[in-house]
């Protein structure tokens, strides 16, 4: 809604935070439930995965910007650039300090997640070698702590220039970093999980209350570096806790039918509606961009998820086990990402 540029959801673009702390869990979950087993970490077997589950999407939807582009923006120049840009995954660091790519500004987002995919796993056998498994969690929220002061550092130094500081991976890895320091209780201190657990009901009461928070904050406004990702990623936290042991109410409204469908759908319709969106906004009211432009956008996700996805799915799980490890466990809609 963000993008649509809806009234009252100004402060919708700190959802992503959302699914930072999700991916920073679910990930670190995977690779400490490998290491329990194993001593070790497979990272060739790791960067295929995620390889085969980002890539071959992205590049059939970037093929298809790169000759539809010219059509629907005659007067864009850079468009060559802005597709090489974002797949390589450098748009978090483009857009902050060379506004490049544009039409496709939301592939920062999935920049910022590939850096995490390539710094956190050597990362974590490191810190693992050094520290008891049971008290990982203590680093890894230090990490957390040290990233939000270096966001805090570059917001100032920077006179306050939200798109250097927004868009970066090293400015917006406190979310999936706080995700890692839950997985890291979730695997290794599981009695202490239970226990946030089983006060999840005192964590639940803030989710009512932190969307009007989020929301006061609009584009472009410093306070939302400060304390509107930080409330976005606690509100994540309650709902990973509230929801861990696949129970309770949370948990059976996530797993209705359309949202685990939709959740299918997500990574496609991700990568598609931008460019659709914004062309609509430029031309359209809001709502009629949403009544167009998100059906649009879920048919080329659909269109996305049974042809290249689930080939490249199928590809992926070639040979290898589907169990899922016991402390990584969500609702089934987020499973694959």
């Amino acid at each position: 809604m963000s993008h649509v540029h809806a009234p009252m959801f100004d402060g919708a673009f700190l959802g992503v935070d959302l699914f930072f702390v999700l991916s920073g869990f679910l990930i670190t979950s995977l690779l400490l439930k490998e290491h329990q087993q194993s001593g070790r970490l497979d990272y060739w077997r790791f960067y295929k995965r995620r390889f085969l589950r980002l890539a071959p999407a992205l590049l059939v939807f970037l093929a298809a910007y790169w000759l539809l582009a010219p059509l629907v923006w005659p007067e864009l120049d850079d468009i060559n650039q802005d597709v090489v840009v974002s797949a390589l995954y450098l748009a978090d660091y483009g857009i902050a300090f060379f506004d490049s790519p544009d039409t496709l500004l939301h592939m920062w987002s999935l920049s910022v997640e590939e850096h995490f995919y390539l710094v956190w796993p050597p990362l974590l056998v490191l810190l693992l070698a050094y520290t008891a498994r049971k008290q990982l969690w203590r680093p890894v929220l230090l990490l957390v702590a040290l990233m939000f002061v270096w966001r805090v550092y570059w917001l100032h130094t920077q006179g306050q220039q939200f798109y250097e500081v927004f868009f970066r991976f090293d400015t917006r890895a406190t979310g999936m970093l706080l995700g890692c320091a839950l997985a890291a209780i979730a695997v290794h201190r599981p009695e202490w999980m239970e226990a946030l657990h089983a006060r999840q009901k005192y964590l639940l009461w803030t989710l009512p209350i932190l969307p009007f928070a989020i929301i006061g904050y609009e584009w472009g406004d410093a306070g939302a570096l400060l304390w509107g990702i930080t409330l976005a990623e606690l509100a994540a936290v309650a709902i990973i806790v509230a929801v861990i042991k696949q129970t309770g109410l949370l948990f059976e409204m996530l797993s209705l039918p359309a949202l685990v469908w939709l959740g299918k759908m997500s990574y496609g319709i991700y990568l598609w509606h931008y460019p659709i969106v914004r062309y609509l906004r430029a031309n359209l009211e809001w709502p009629w961009v949403v009544a167009i432009g998100l059906p649009l956008s879920a048919l080329l996700a659909m269109l996305s998820f049974y042809t290249i996805e689930r080939w490249a799915l199928g590809l992926r799980d070639k040979g290898e086990s589907h169990a899922k490890p016991a402390h990584a466990t969500a609702p089934a809609k987020y499973t694959a990402a």
